[in-house]
């Protein structure tokens, strides 16, 4: 990964949205391991970058995962690597949204895939051969 990758990726573990943020980055093969303060509070994440673009996953302190990507600039100060980035992220999973509940379709009623509903079932009826109703009770022999 290079070191302006390295950057970027720590400015955007950071970020918990369009916005700025501050981060350290450690490489570890491929990939680096970051913890930055951002809009979003304190974040943990793994990213990759490649030039001035670097992508990456974190969690926020509320439990967010967020997907990250951006661009950003490092310079050598010292023994150290010091960048600037900007970029934005997405909430990928957020623990404290609950699932929309399905809306509930009465019996019968139009939906999108049937806009012409049959009409609501009445009971089965059961009937002799001149056509009178008979008891369920006479059907299944218990009057």
């Amino acid at each position: 990964m290079t070191v302006l990758g390295l950057a970027a990726v720590a400015l955007l573990v950071g970020c918990g949205s369009v916005g700025a943020g501050v981060g350290v980055g450690i490489p570890v093969g491929p990939v680096s391991v970051g913890v930055g303060m951002g809009s979003g509070g304190v974040s943990a994440g793994v990213g990759t970058g490649w030039g001035p673009l670097g992508v990456g996953v974190g969690v926020n302190q509320r439990g967010q995962v967020t997907g990250n990507a951006g661009v950003g600039l490092s310079t050598g100060v010292g023994g150290a690597r010091v960048g600037a980035g900007v970029g934005t992220s997405t909430v990928l999973h957020d623990p404290a949204r609950a699932p929309a509940p399905a809306a509930a379709t009465p019996a019968g009623a139009a939906t999108a895939e049937h806009p012409n509903p049959a009409p609501a079932e009445a009971p089965m009826q059961w009937r002799d051969s001149s056509g009178q109703v008979v008891p369920a009770c006479r059907v299944e022999g218990r009057c």
